[in-house]
């Protein structure tokens, strides 16, 4: 299994790129999200991958974080969703407005990735929604991180990882402390301020103790959307 490829682009099509790692050509077909964040054609690139076996084809498909990787592979597993529809998905969207929408069980905002209707776009929310946690949680473990080339160096790319903020909730009886640091890990990695992230994750702790990461997280993002 190809897992992850670090390169220089030799071109650039509408929905792949060909990548050049040390003499061997890589093609990877990448969501129109992923191409527009590349780099231009002879500069290094890194992407996580994922390799797609048919009886009569192998391809391999790019991503810029393993959250989306993550996402893709979860997509797929779905009835009706093959590659170039987990692909739109993620155009649209992205890895951190899948994790909203399924999390929030956002239908519609599924459906608004080219090709999917609204039978498919509630079949990913109902599947997934239990999924969507777990994946958050991968980003605030460093899932998130994006490969970004160095400048000047052959064949070589680093993972920059930047920190997220850790905020603090008040000490709420009963609660779990593990679920309590995912949730807010969660949160910030999706662009909350680590303020309005641990207000959400009392706030939802004060009405339900018991919630685990899952509900948790869900609680909080539907306190943390927009009213009206």
């Amino acid at each position: 299994m190809i897992g992850r490829i670090a390169g220089r682009i030799d071109y650039r099509a509408d929905d792949h790129v060909l990548i050049d790692v040390k003499g061997v050509g890589y093609l990877v077909y990448v969501s129109d999200r992923t191409m527009s964040a590349l780099p231009a054609a002879g500069e290094a690139v890194a992407l996580y991958t994922d390799l797609l076996v048919r009886e009569d084809n192998l391809q391999l498909f790019g991503f810029t974080s393993l959250v989306e990787k993550e996402w893709h592979r979860l997509l797929m597993s779905v009835q009706g969703v093959g590659a170039k529809a987990s692909m739109a998905i993620l155009g649209t969207l992205g890895a951190d407005g899948v994790s909203r929408a399924i999390a929030l069980g956002d239908w519609n905002a599924v459906k608004a990735a080219k090709g999917i209707g609204p039978k498919t776009a509630q079949r990913v929310v109902n599947e997934l929604k239990d999924k969507a946690a777990r994946v958050m949680a991968l980003a605030g473990a460093g899932g998130s991180t994006n490969a970004v080339p160095v400048d000047g160096t052959d064949d070589a790319v680093v993972e920059v990882v930047t920190p997220a903020p850790a905020p603090t909730v008040p000490d709420t009886p009963n609660a779990d402390p593990a679920a309590q640091a995912e949730a807010l890990s969660a949160l910030t990695n999706l662009g909350y301020a680590p303020g309005e992230a641990a207000s959400a994750v009392a706030q939802a702790l004060g009405d339900d103790p018991a919630l685990k990461t899952a509900g948790l997280i869900r609680s909080a993002l539907k306190l943390l959307a927009p009213k009206g």
